[in-house]
């Protein structure tokens, strides 16, 4: 796919996260068809990806440049899992939040993510965030049902979009 590539930057000038990457899309790019697998799965690039797809869209190619950086994504997480410890435990608290209630459960999701990383001191570490969040009324107090009473279980629709992404994840 990356190989049609022609190199002409429209994805570097498009990216609006482009400022903060070490290695601009095209220089990625390039650097995978250079076979230079250390230096891209090192890059921060494809991690800093927000998925808005103009890349994608702006491609003269019409490359799936977006499937690419989470395909990179995958190939990371799986060369060196210890990196991405935390985004991933992140990423699964949240989740499985959605999942089990059919939408974010601020406290549940992360009363799980703490639980993940094993950290007796990261709560501490969330605490003014979460202060700052509940006096805004951005966040619930969970009561006495530890966050696990709020929202629906998802149906239908939404149980069929997880059972997508499974299968997309074991087949990318």
């Amino acid at each position: 796919m990356v190989q049609a590539c022609i190199q002409c930057g429209t994805c570097s000038g498009s990216c609006p996260n482009t400022f903060a990457m070490d290695h601009t899309p095209r220089k990625l790019w390039r650097m995978v068809l250079g076979d230079q697998a250390q230096s891209v799965l090192a890059s921060k690039t494809f991690i800093l990806c927000s998925s808005c797809y103009t890349c994608t869209l702006r491609c003269p190619r019409g490359l799936p440049l977006t499937e690419a950086m989470a395909r990179l994504v995958q190939l990371a997480r799986k060369a060196n899992p210890l990196l991405f410890k935390k985004s991933h435990a992140f990423y699964d608290a949240f989740l499985q939040s959605v999942k089990n209630h059919g939408r974010v459960n601020e406290a549940g999701f992360m009363t799980h993510y703490f639980f993940t990383m094993k950290d007796p001191l990261l709560p501490l570490k969330f605490t003014p965030l979460g202060v700052k969040l509940m006096r805004k009324g951005k966040v619930a107090m969970p009561a006495f049902n530890f966050g696990l009473g709020r929202g629906s279980r998802p149906r239908g629709k939404m149980a069929a979009i997880f059972e997508k992404i499974r299968q997309m994840e074991q087949h990318p």
